[in-house]
């Protein structure tokens, strides 16, 4: 069997754009730029033919999507796939202390730590745990070849870093933006990339 995933970022949001972490415990809405990439993405693979849809619990991939919901598209919310808790630092202006905090961590975990949980929070290793729960259960449905999922920024990098036999420490390398796709080709045993990141549907963002 052979699967075909598409893996979206959701749409940006105002504390993106401010630069404040969100994590799974600020529920935020797509701002006016967010709603455009969600408009520009549903132009371009509006009519694929997907077999289902996974969102995360969390209303801004719900908004990121709902155009295909609206269409019809099967879909179905998976806790699996929100984003990392940032515990006691979720909805926190960046200032100096937060932004030492921030940096601490993700260096942290690039030098191996990925046991460590953010203060209140959730580790890499945890949301791992999680996601290979759900990707089992995604990828047991072998009725549904062509599969949409629309998660977050940190978890994306987590999921991916786990689907291409990646060290957690090594998951900056794989890059994210708003709404921007990532295509995977997806056996039994093995996860081939066909799209990195790819922006080319947001032309028309400004």
């Amino acid at each position: 069997m052979v699967k075909d995933i598409y893996i979206v970022r959701h749409g940006q949001t105002d504390y993106n754009l401010r630069g404040i972490v969100q994590g799974s415990g600020v529920d935020a809405s797509l701002n006016d730029t967010g709603r455009k990439q969600a408009e520009e993405f549903f132009k371009a693979y509006g009519d694929f033919p997907f077999d289902k849809l996974y969102i995360s619990t969390l209303k801004r991939t719900h908004e990121s999507v709902k155009n295909f919901i609206d269409k019809g598209l099967v879909y179905e919310k998976l806790s699996g796939l929100n984003e990392i808790s940032w515990g006691t630092r979720e909805g926190q202006p960046f200032t100096p202390e937060e932004n030492k905090y921030y940096y601490s961590m993700l260096e942290r975990w690039k030098q191996g730590e990925t046991s460590l949980p953010v203060e209140g929070g959730e580790s890499p290793d945890q949301v791992a745990m999680r996601q290979f729960d759900t990707m089992k259960y995604i990828m047991s449905k072998e009725d549904e070849q062509k599969v949409l999922i629309c998660m977050h920024g940190r978890a994306m990098r987590i999921l991916l870093a786990q689907l291409f036999n990646y060290p957690l420490y090594d998951m900056d390398i794989f890059e994210h933006s708003n709404l921007a796709l990532y295509h995977i080709r997806a056996t039994k045993n093995m996860y081939q990339l066909v799209k990195y990141n790819d922006k080319g549907h947001l032309s028309g963002v400004k």
